[in-house]
């Protein structure tokens, strides 16, 4: 097969090393790609939301079968666009993605259907603000209801924030946000529970935890992820009949009843307290860094479960996995999730991998055989291993091998499942 991975990050690059991987794999293009998936595959250099000239090249080059990976493109409605034009896609249509695309949406769709998630407002305007304030303690949550890149989201711990940051929605700081949710603030512990889903079946697809501050000890602006290890070991497999019964059923019976069955990856993000899970949000997308921690522990053919899924034949497929732990943290641009300065050098060469130890790509660029950064979040180091101590202590040996003095990270990944040791 003849495959088209849509998106440049590191959820990307750990996809396309999965389906490189595959004996079912001919060609791989990526669009745009990374420095890491030019190894890997073919690099087009076109824009994903110019779908004609995105028709055109998959034309061109024989795709068989096109895999998307950020969710802008899902938002926008890429794939209903493709399959009008009789290209086989994995991911979910228009409509069902508006389940990451507007939070009002979602959680509109949980309040109908009983899903057990946070209390919450949508709002249009400052009087819609201090109703809810009027109602409600602090701390609350303000979410934009767009995409806004993993920084639309701001706990705020005072009346006078959240005025501030709903002012701020309400003047357009986010294209994509003429309205914002405020939500109760839940207590707990956050965990991603994954799914591959068809028209008719879906299988989990992995578990992790991530870190979406930019400091250590959950310090700092929210950014789109710092680091995550794999499995989540909170959830237990009576937790996970709550999350597949309470919340998961409800949401893909109520897309069907809308004549609009969710297909493709479905990332269930969650808090849980005493045993409970609750719905914080949904993205229709695999995460970015928590793919990076999924796909290496996934012994299953990825390009099997992406074409069950497209062909409504995930009912003939069971997943296998390693026995191996996964964790990666993120090498960033000083300055991030704000100002960063790009095309700066770096060099791997004194880095000595194993087996069990690789690079994820996100934001990088080869210019004139050199590799240089080309944005917020750089490179993914991912390790496997028996303990997530043991990992992250090797995470930091390969670091530390790296020459790139404009870069950070944060140096605990994983305290919380690290700390209950």
């Amino acid at each position: 097969m003849n495959i088209a991975i849509i998106g440049s990050g590191g959820r990307e690059h750990a996809l396309c090393q999965k389906i490189y991987d595959s004996p079912i794999t001919n060609k791989i293009y990526c669009i745009p790609g990374n420095a890491g998936t030019a190894l890997l595959a073919k690099n087009l250099d076109i824009d994903s939301l110019n779908f004609n000239k995105l028709l055109s090249a998959i034309k061109f080059h024989n795709i068989d079968l096109v895999v998307v990976g950020p969710e802008l493109p899902l938002v926008k409605g890429i794939v209903d666009f493709l399959k009008k034009n009789k290209i086989k896609v994995f991911g979910p249509d228009k409509y069902a993605a508006q389940l990451e695309g507007s939070k009002a949406f979602m959680k509109s769709l949980c309040k109908k259907y009983k899903i057990p998630t946070a209390g919450f407002k949508i709002c249009k305007n400052d009087k819609d603000v201090n109703a809810f304030l009027a109602l409600h303690k602090m701390p609350v949550v303000v979410k934009a209801d767009g995409l806004a890149s993993g920084k639309g989201v701001i706990i705020c711990q005072s009346k006078e924030e959240v005025k501030k940051f709903t002012y701020e929605i309400f003047s357009g700081k986010f294209k994509s946000s003429k309205k914002l949710v405020l939500e109760e603030f839940l207590e707990g512990e956050e965990a991603s529970y994954f799914l591959i889903i068809d028209k008719k079946k879906f299988l989990f697809i992995g578990s992790a935890q991530d870190h979406k501050r930019v400091g250590e000890n959950e310090t700092g602006p929210n950014t789109g992820g710092m680091g995550a290890y794999s499995p989540a070991t909170i959830i237990n497999k009576n937790l996970e009949k709550k999350i597949i019964n309470k919340i998961v059923k409800p949401t893909l019976q109520a897309l069907k009843l809308k004549k609009h069955p969710y297909t493709g990856f479905l990332y269930v993000g969650l808090m849980i307290n005493n045993n409970q899970p609750y719905l914080i949000e949904y993205n229709v997308r695999m995460g970015d860094p928590e793919c990076q921690v999924i796909m290496p522990r996934l012994k299953t053919d990825l390009v099997q479960l992406l074409s069950a899924s497209v062909e409504n034949k995930l009912n003939k497929i069971k997943i296998k996995w390693g026995k191996d732990k996964c964790m990666t943290t993120v090498l960033c641009a000083k300055g991030y999730p704000n100002n960063v300065t790009t095309e700066n050098k770096i060099d791997l060469s004194r880095i000595k991998f194993s087996k069990k130890s690789f690079i994820f790509h996100a934001s990088t660029k080869m210019k004139n055989g050199l590799l240089f950064s080309n944005g917020g979040r750089i490179l993914n180091i991912v390790v496997l291993g028996s303990t997530f101590i043991k990992i992250r202590n090797e995470i930091y040996k390969i670091i530390k091998t790296i020459n790139w003095k404009h870069g950070f990270f944060r140096r605990d990944i994983g305290w919380r499942v690290i700390k209950k040791k």
